[in-house]
């Protein structure tokens, strides 16, 4: 190997600081005086690919390649000298880092990705050797195997040069990557780096990944949901990493009042979520897909309903749960009722004449019953439907209810289950059933606005003075994708 390379600029070898699958790293200097790193990668079927990614323009937190070119046996990647990886920064500390220590790290991270999914860009090797500090920021570094996610998988991809201990359930079914593998990636080092340990420790990655529940998290509750969140074995169901960096922004903040008590409440019910969250599959076939995702559905509503729960016994305690009631959420005070039932399966072919574009998983109901001696009135019930309804294939919980003209509905408005009468209502037709409220996200983050809506109704029926609403719709702005 020569001493010197000759790329755009003349390049002067020092002494090897790195190497591993992909190549080998050594200190570099510029004719000009400036330090880098000079990275051969081997002359081999889809070695190339990483030059694919001298250009990220747009994507931030991503160390850049300052010079690019090949010698005769090894293509070659010149970029700036970073301080450190994130992999020596943890070694140094010897322990989990504080939250504030790990929040700028995570966010940093979460930004990237959020960009590169923006650029249909998968990393695919997320791990703390690969993310570095430079200038300041934590970057993300060796795009070896990294991919543009529209391109169809060649032979020469390199798909199995990974680290096992970071690569998602669906990585080790040999399905095709998505931004939500690196999603889950993230999750394996956010662990590591708030814990102190990755959840998954081997040998066996693959059976811990595919089948196994990650430990619970022994943090607050919002880092605790993140986490969890991104472990999720469906891909599907995982949160987008732009939804990441909103929520590590938010949990950087001091909270108080009901986002504080609801964390609070919230951080008991984590562990149970992410246990039986872990008996999903990530199988290829329809059938075990649909069957992971209707599991991590079933388990955020369960928690969903357990926050609502705990902060009715928190603030009115003389509420009571139903006896004998197994259901998400049954609870009565002063002759009220407000419920949530289980979340039934809902086939694919279930919706008649009117089907929509968007899958529907898994359908739920919430109600808020008064008692028979409170008048005309008798309440209200809103659909809940797990379903990939503004993103495709972007899986999560929506609240949205219904009205009809017609005087047979006991609720005003009222729940439908996926079917032909909710179809009409999706439908841009003018038909007898019409949306009463416009679907709104309720998980992942948006619990808080669900919970306080419902508690807010709750109240005033406890206090007698819930009136039926004065028109129809009660909203009107969005509505489910119509392609």
């Amino acid at each position: 190997m020569a001493d010197v390379i000759q790329l755009e600029q003349k390049w002067t070898l020092g002494s090897q600081i790195g190497g591993g699958g992909f190549g080998r790293v050594f200190e570099a200097t510029s004719e000009s005086g400036q330090p880098a790193a000079l990275k051969l990668v081997r002359k081999e079927p889809g070695a190339e690919r990483e030059l694919l990614f001298v250009d990220l323009t747009g994507v931030r937190n991503v160390v850049p390649i300052i010079d690019s070119g090949e010698t005769g046996d090894s293509w070659v990647l010149v970029m700036p000298r970073a301080d450190k990886s994130l992999r020596e920064h943890l070694a140094s500390a010897g322990s989990a880092l504080m939250p504030d220590q790990a929040m700028p790290i995570l966010t940093d991270i979460a930004q990237a990705l959020s960009d590169l999914d923006d650029h249909r860009i998968v990393h695919r090797d997320l791990k703390p050797e690969n993310v570095l500090l430079l200038e300041g920021r934590w970057c993300l570094a060796d795009f070896g195997i990294a991919r543009y996610a529209d391109k169809t998988t060649a032979k020469d991809t390199w798909k199995h040069a990974w680290t096992g201990a970071y690569n998602a359930p669906e990585r080790w079914h040999d399905e095709r990557a998505t931004s939500a593998a690196d999603v889950y990636s993230f999750g394996i080092m956010a662990h590591e780096v708030l814990v102190g340990r990755r959840p998954f420790l081997g040998p066996d990655f693959r059976e811990q990944h595919l089948t196994q529940e990650p430990p619970p998290p022994s943090l607050a509750a919002a880092l605790s949901s993140i986490v969890l969140e991104c472990l999720y074995k469906p891909a599907q169901a995982r949160p987008s990493a732009a939804n990441l960096v909103l929520r590590l922004q938010k949990a950087s903040q001091p909270t108080s009042g009901a986002f504080a008590r609801l964390q609070l409440a919230n951080q008991s019910m984590v562990v149970a979520q992410s246990k039986a969250e872990a008996a999903a599959s990530a199988a290829a076939q329809e059938s075990e897909r649909r069957a992971g995702l209707f599991t991590a559905a079933s388990n955020s509503l369960r928690a969903i309903a357990d926050l609502m729960r705990a902060q009715i016994e928190e603030n009115a305690p003389t509420a009571k749960s139903s006896p004998g009631s197994h259901v998400p959420l049954a609870i009565e005070a002063n002759g009220v009722r407000l419920s949530i039932s289980d979340p039934k399966p809902v086939k694919p072919g279930s919706w008649g004449r009117f089907p929509p574009v968007f899958d529907v998983v898994a359908a739920s109901t919430i109600r808020l019953a008064l008692p028979h001696n409170a008048g005309l009135y008798k309440g209200r019930s809103h659909s809940l439907w797990f379903c990939d309804g503004v993103e495709a294939g972007r899986y999560r919980w929506f609240e949205t209810a219904f009205w009809t003209r017609r005087s047979d509905n006991a609720d005003n408005p009222f729940a439908l289950d996926p079917g032909d009468e909710a179809g009409e209502a999706i439908a841009p037709i003018i038909g007898v059933y019409n949306f009463a409220r416009v679907p709104v996200t309720i998980d992942q983050g948006d619990e808080a606005g669900f919970i306080e809506r419902w508690l807010g109704w709750f109240a005033s029926a406890i206090l007698g003075d819930l009136s039926a609403p004065g028109g129809m719709p009660e909203t009107s702005n969005g509505g489910f994708r119509r392609s």
